[in-house]
This record gives C-alpha cells, sequence and structure tokens, in this order.
C-alpha cells in the first residue's frame, strides 16, 4: 500500500481517522541510529507504528521494533510527543490519517536484524550522516530532539 505525507499542505485531503502510534530512537553501542527505509515511501524513518488494542504506548513501540527490524529493545526513555494537525498521510487504501506519535528511545536487547515487508533496508547510521538520507521532516524534527539530549521530553 503506498502512502504520501502531507505537511501543512492546503492541498492535503481532510483526514478521516486518527491513529495513536509509537516510534523508537534505537541505539547501538557506538551510538548509531536504526532506520529503515519505508518500503510504501522509499524514505528512510524510525522504526513504529499504530498501537493496538492489546498494547501500553511503550509495548507498542517494542512490538514494532520486533516486528520492522526483528530486534528486541527496551525502552529507555521518552523523545517527546508529535501531535501536529498540520502532519497528514494518505494511503493509498483511502484512508487520510491524522497520527498521534509519541517517540521514546531504546536499546537492542535481542533479535538479529530482518527486513519485514514493511521496509526495503535496515540499516544503523552514524548521526553525523542523518542529513545526507531521504527522510520526511517529521522524522528529521524528532531524530534531532532526540539529538538536542533534552531535559525534558518535547511536547507537540
Amino acid at each position: 500500500m503506498a502512502r504520501t505525507e502531507y505537511y501543512d499542505d492546503p492541498a492535503a485531503p481532510e483526514p478521516n481517522s486518527m491513529v495513536v502510534a509509537a516510534s523508537a530512537v534505537v541505539t547501538d553501542e557506538a551510538g548509531r541510529i536504526l532506520l529503515q527505509r519505508r518500503q510504501d515511501s522509499g524514505l528512510w524513518a524510525l522504526p513504529g507504528g499504530g498501537m493496538e488494542m492489546g498494547d501500553s504506548l511503550p509495548g507498542a513501540a517494542v512490538r514494532e521494533v520486533k516486528e520492522e527490524t526483528g530486534l528486541d529493545v527496551e525502552i529507555t526513555g521518552l523523545v517527546g510527543t508529535y501531535t501536529d494537525p498540520r502532519h497528514v498521510i494518505a494511503y493509498s487504501d483511502g484512508e487520510v490519517r491524522r497520527q498521534f506519535n509519541i517517540c521514546f528511545t531504546a536499546r537492542v536487547i535481542g533479535g538479529a536484524l530482518a527486513i519485514s515487508d514493511e521496509s526495503t533496508e535496515l540499516r544503523f547510521i552514524a548521526p553525523d550522516a542523518l542529513a545526507t538520507l531521504p527522510m520526511h521532516h517529521t522524522q528529521r524534527l524528532r531524530l534531532r530532539h532526540y539529538q538536542e539530549a533534552r531535559d525534558q521530553p518535547y511536547l507537540g
């Protein structure tokens, strides 16, 4: 299923759903950040996805990282909340989503990298190489907030 992300775009379709989602900045021992190249957009992104009825928010992040990357992670902190109504995601099945995303920090505790049907590539990226990757600016915002090592999570 294809997806198109809009931000502050008057031509964006009107949302018809609200989805609570979790994402995670997963780092390795060298401080590199795990990213996936999304199959539906070709853009690089943090692993994450929609919360299911049986999930807690941190549990959703752990489950999504496992499903999308094959890695088992432990949540270690909170980057922030991302609820900007100007960010709309349209899917080819007709869903137009406004997303409420909570972004966590996490560390790897097991598993092995494995590409899912949601991605075409997985890579741990050095922080100084992030700027060279094609990604939606909402992903860059989360990564920037993570790199700022804020005393308090971003609330937006």
